[in-house]
């Protein structure tokens, strides 16, 4: 980058190429100097905009949790529409099938970063407790309109879908499962709320 040339939104091009680099190359080819490198800017520019490596990762965190807010009032707006379970199958292909997957495995392996975020008031795995969160508002809302079981635990019902949808997408390389292999996991754990007398 030629001297003297400012960098529009830099904070957001080193984010952006974060999440690229977490995509393309997995949590442990992500560096201070890949970052620069990726996002084509100077060594120091990322230290001039953050107080240290942990603290930039910390804000791409933040980042993507904050974008989990649209995903969790489109699953809401669904209630009612569809089916439950493909309406689950499509938020948890959304959810595990980007960026979220690669953050995750960025927070269980770095422990710098989950004490950074801790010290901000971060509580549990970011993305895995907001999409849980997510995914029981949804259920509530199924079941405030008579769609699953009236005593139907969604928290309990979130925690085991949110489990199995990473447990389903962690580990495969880049290649998701099919439509069909996480349907089948969100049939089974909703079975028991959606079979009931209206």
């Amino acid at each position: 980058m030629p001297t003297g040339v400012a960098l529009r939104d830099v904070r957001e091009q080193l984010l952006d190429a974060a999440e690229r680099i977490l995509l393309r190359d997995g949590p442990n080819a992500l560096t201070s100097r890949a970052v620069t490198t990726e996002a084509g800017c100077a060594k120091g520019v990322l230290h001039r905009h953050f107080a240290d490596f942990d603290a930039f990762l910390a804000e791409l965190v933040r980042n993507h949790v904050a974008r989990l807010d649209g995903q969790a009032a489109d699953l809401r707006e669904r209630a009612g529409t569809g089916t439950v379970a493909g309406n689950l199958t499509g938020a948890l292909t959304d959810l595990f099938g980007s960026v979220s997957l690669a953050i995750v495995g960025l927070i269980t392996a770095r422990d710098e970063l989950r004490a950074t975020l801790r010290r901000t008031g971060t509580t549990g795995v970011p993305v895995l407790a907001e999409a849980t969160a997510m995914v029981s508002a949804y259920l509530a809302a199924e079941r405030d309109l008579h769609r699953i079981a009236p005593e139907a635990d969604t928290d309990t019902l979130a925690l085991m879908l949110i489990g199995g949808g990473h447990l389903l997408f962690a580990g495969r390389d880049g290649t998701a499962p099919g439509a069909d292999t996480i349907h089948k996991v969100v049939s089974t754990a909703i079975a028991d709320v959606t079979r009931f007398d209206r």
